[in-house]
Formats: C-alpha cells, structure tokens, sequence
C-alpha cells in the first residue's frame, strides 16, 4: 500500500491510543477517529472521555461517537469519510459486513494476543492469570466474526513473572503500534498470503467480572499470585477477612511446609502476613481493607494485627 492512506481509526482506551499515534507519525491520513461515547467514572460519575477521544482531539482528527456503528447515520458518516482502511484496535462494538465492506482495502484489527488463541475482550488479563509464558499481538483482516479473520501478522512477547494485566497491556500497545505500522507498509504483499486461523484451537477471553477477582485460596500459590497480578487494574483481586473486604495487590509464593487448611493464616515473620494455599504458603506483601488505604503489609499489620489461625474466605 502506499506510504501514505486514508484511515479511519477506531478504539476506546489506552491500549489503542499508541497505534493511533504510530499511524500519524507513518504519514497516513486519519480522516477519523470512532470511540465509544463518553461514559460515567470515578466516584462522582461524571462523564469521562475514552482515551482515544483525548488522544485524536489534541492530535487535530476529527471524533465519532456513535452509540452504534450499524445506525444509518454511522454506516453514512463512515462512507463518506472515503477511507482506503479501517483500522480496529480495542474499539468495544463488533463490526457487521454493512461497515467492513465500506472501505476499500478493507478493515484490519489488532489484537493482544497470538490468534486463535484468547479471542474476546480481555486476552491479556486471561495469559497471566492462566499462566501463559507467552502472548502476544496479531494483526488480522477482520470478518464478521468475533476475532475469527485471517492473520497478516503477529508479534510475540514473553510475559515476565512480575508482569500485571496494566504492565503488559501497556507494552503490547507499542508492540502492536509497530507491528501495525510495519503490517500497513507491507499490506499489498501479506494480504494475498494471510493465513487463516485454525479455529480448533481457539479459546476465549471473556470480559472480566467483579467475582472474577476472588482469591480461590484452594488454589496453588502460584495460581493465586497470577489471578492478582491479572486482575491489575480491574477488577482487582480480594479476600474476606473477619467479614470484611481485603484487596490485594501483590503477593510472592514462599517455600515452606503446610500444616493448615487453605486460607489459614500461618504463623510467620512479625512483619509479614503468609496464608496457607493448595500447595504452599503464600506471602501477602500490599493491601487494602474496606474503608481503609492501599499499604504495604508490614504498615498494615500495625494497624491490624491478624492472629494465626484466622481463616480467610
């Protein structure tokens, strides 16, 4: 494809924000950029721009915030807009063959992960706590399933033991960016040679809940450590303990022998707090009780002693 196209750009949050700015800097012309409409957040719901509305407005592209991208008046708005490419990263609406076939080299979407593998919303969070020691992103021509097209290209990138679902999604934002803007550049000779997906093994990444983030503490601490740090930022992994909420934010596996059902709270160093797991004791280093502040558990245990024996739930 030529250096330089015409593109119409669509994406929500931040993880979309790098590949918009890539596609600028590669000299393409984004005629615009469609995000969701502003939504409610923080504590006093105010209405709350996405991060590519903030992103396209300071960068002079035009925004589109349609509450579907199938109503007459999109499906028009887009027409007109005469775009060689659409480009999909994270948007947040599925796209109907009435939208994919309106440009005219067709619609191409970024993915965080390596398809067919963790198809759906939310394929980072699910690697780590699946305890993937890998993931990745793929850029694919899109069709009218939910992340089902042929693959032009993909990245691979190693997830670190320390990595959250906020750390690696910010990295593969970039490792995508590239990764789009080298796939663009070869786009006329990788689009007769895009491979289709083998969708036996597929799997899926569904969109996170609230209860997702309670600690199973029948589970490995190796299991449990990974929930926490994929459950960064949202929707946060938490216990109960004495009938009240605890977050927790960060945790190690320890060696040690268990004589303790799982959820025990075992006797440990004064200024450390290690419960009992499936296999092994898991030491809890940063929390936050109901009501209370974010903090370090030595600071916490202060304020809260937590007798041996206590059970967590």
């Amino acid at each position: 494809m030529h250096s330089s196209c015409r593109i119409v750009f669509m994406g929500t949050p931040e993880f979309a924000v790098p590949s918009l700015k890539a596609l600028a800097a590669a000299g393409h012309r984004i005629v615009l950029a469609v995000t969701q409409p502003d939504r409610p957040a923080g504590r006093g719901r105010k209405l709350e721009a996405s991060a590519v509305k903030r992103a396209a407005l300071e960068m002079g592209i035009p925004v589109f915030q349609p509450k579907s991208i199938h109503l007459p008046e999109s499906v028009r708005m887009l027409s007109e807009a005469k775009a060689d490419l659409f480009v999909v990263a994270a948007f947040g609406q599925i796209l109907k063959p009435v939208v994919l076939s309106i440009p005219a080299q067709g619609a191409i979407n970024v993915h965080a992960s390596l398809l067919p593998r963790y198809r759906g919303p939310a394929p980072v969070q699910w690697a780590i706590i699946r305890r993937e020691a890998e993931t990745g992103v793929t850029i694919m021509q899109m069709n009218e399933g939910l992340d089902t097209g042929d693959v032009l290209s993909t990245a691979t990138v190693g997830i670190d033991a320390t990595d959250t679902g906020q750390s690696l999604l910010e990295r593969l934002s970039h490792v995508g960016a590239d990764l789009l803007v080298e796939t663009i550049r070869n786009y006329d000779r990788l689009k007769p040679l895009a491979v289709a997906q083998d969708h036996t093994q597929a799997s899926y990444a569904p969109m996170l809940k609230k209860s997702d983030g309670r600690i199973n503490w029948a589970k490995s601490a190796e299991d449990i450590d990974a929930l926490i740090r994929g459950t960064i930022p949202w929707p946060g992994a938490y216990t109960s303990m004495n009938g009240k909420r605890l977050k927790v934010f960060r945790a190690k596996p320890e060696t040690g022998l268990l004589d303790a059902p799982p959820g025990t709270v075992l006797r440990s160093p004064s200024d450390e707090l290690w419960i009992a797991a499936a296999n092994r004791p898991i030491s809890l280093l940063e929390v936050q009780i109901e009501s209370g502040r974010r903090m370090p558990i030595g600071m916490f245990l202060k304020g809260h002693p937590v007798p041996a024996g206590l059970v967590l739930s």
